[in-house]
């Protein structure tokens, strides 16, 4: 069992505390946060150093292993609920579907007045998390990974941006906004870390590399 579901049984007070203020986020009418705030550059360094360095495994992987877009508040799933904690003055409709508003990709630094312009990012892509050790979580556990709106892990960017980064990790990828580097790659190793995940020597001598820079 991955060491997170310890983590979480340790600080149950703490996880009811951030549902209530996400909840709070998400019925304010002029909600505009982004990807919530990740670990500094000194603690993803320490948290980098402890991860395991393996060789990725994909065989086997299906995306519909990870159930997506799961009801979050009300009617507004996943997705729909990224898409007001991101976006600015976003409008919805009663089925939850952004009917208005703006988004700022921090990938690329474009404004987007349309949803469907824009792609719910997980950062840690879902084949990157199966190649790193999701692959031996039940259904459930790869669920919760795939809905996480606590970790800095779904983002709204650039649809063409999004697909064209597809299941690279940062050895292959990183956001062209270079201002924006330092948070992802701080975000990813806090995501990898909370989930007990792996990373491959590549990935690691990547992760190292633009950590120093922060």
């Amino acid at each position: 069992m991955p060491k997170f579901y310890a983590r979480r049984r340790a600080s149950i007070l703490a996880t009811l505390t951030g549902l209530i203020a996400s909840v709070a986020l998400f019925n304010s009418p002029s909600a505009s946060a982004a990807l919530p705030t990740p670990v500094s550059a000194s603690t993803a360094r320490t948290y980098l150093a402890s991860l395991t360095v393996a060789t990725e495994v994909r065989t086997g992987y299906a995306r519909d292993l990870f159930p997506t877009w799961d009801t979050i508040s009300g009617t507004c799933n996943t997705r729909e609920w990224i898409l007001k904690r991101d976006g600015t003055n976003v409008v919805t409709n009663s089925a939850c579907t952004a009917t208005s508003g703006s988004w700022y990709s921090p990938y690329d630094g474009a404004t987007w007045t349309a949803a469907s312009d824009v792609d719910i990012d997980h950062l840690v892509p879902l084949a990157e998390a199966w190649d790193s050790g999701a692959r031996n979580w039940t259904t459930a556990q790869r669920e919760a990974f795939a809905n996480d709106v606590t970790r800095p892990q779904l983002l709204a960017v650039t649809d063409n941006v999004n697909q064209s980064k597809g299941d690279q990790d940062p050895a292959t990828w990183m956001p062209s906004l270079t201002s924006y580097r330092c948070t992802y790659v701080r975000a990813w190793v806090q995501v990898k870390y909370y989930y007990d995940l792996s990373v491959d020597s590549a990935e690691k001598s990547a992760l190292t590399s633009y950590l120093s820079a922060c």
